[in-house]
């Protein structure tokens, strides 16, 4: 099979989440300072939440770009990962809405964590599927910063409920860790 409409349907899903994001953003009743100081938290989570859908984005993009082709095992597998990136704006929401609250921070963190999972597994079965010698394969090797932001999601969960601050720049670190799309994709397939 090929990648067309399993790229183009996650681009729509990922742009469907975008606006949902800004669309939990209510503008205050008032027209004070102070007003929009309330909604700093809210800004603040739809930011960290817009970029981590954009590494999301841009990411897939590159995963796709290197893929040959796809089966059935990979449209599930993409599926997963839809799933878990649909639940980023209510996590977005109620992270912003209690002030990064405990509780809420490390269920951010949970969906953030599935997301990275669901993430891994696709990848893996778009190399199941197109070859251990394949571009991607030979692109992503060991895939470290994987394994590093797995872990570092794994500690800021439980880190949530002892300070939630820490937690929340973790989840920034593995952000700025994956800012920059992946080079080693585009390194391999410049070659």
């Amino acid at each position: 099979m090929t990648k067309g409409r399993l790229e183009a349907f996650s681009d729509g899903v990922i742009a469907i989440l975008i606006t949902i994001m800004v669309l939990e953003f209510r503008p205050p009743h008032s027209t004070d300072l102070a007003a929009l100081t309330a909604l700093v938290p809210v800004f603040l989570s739809y930011v960290l939440s817009f970029v981590f859908l954009g590494i999301y984005w841009n990411n897939h993009h590159h995963l796709l770009h290197a893929t040959e082709r796809v089966n059935g095992a990979v449209l599930w597998a993409n599926l997963h990962l839809l799933f878990w990136l649909s639940l980023v704006p209510f996590a977005t929401a109620w992270m912003g809405e209690n002030h990064f609250a405990a509780l809420a921070t490390a269920l951010y963190g949970v969906v953030l964590l599935f997301a990275a999972i669901s993430y891994t597994i696709l990848q893996t079965t778009i190399i199941r599927c197109n070859g251990p010698t394949s571009k991607l394969a030979v692109a992503v090797g060991g895939d470290r910063k994987a394994k590093v932001s797995l872990f570092l999601y794994l500690i800021a969960i439980p880190l949530a409920f002892v300070n939630q601050g820490i937690s929340d720049v973790i989840y920034v670190t593995v952000a700025l860790i994956w800012l920059v799309p992946d080079r080693r994709i585009e390194r391999h397939l410049a070659q």
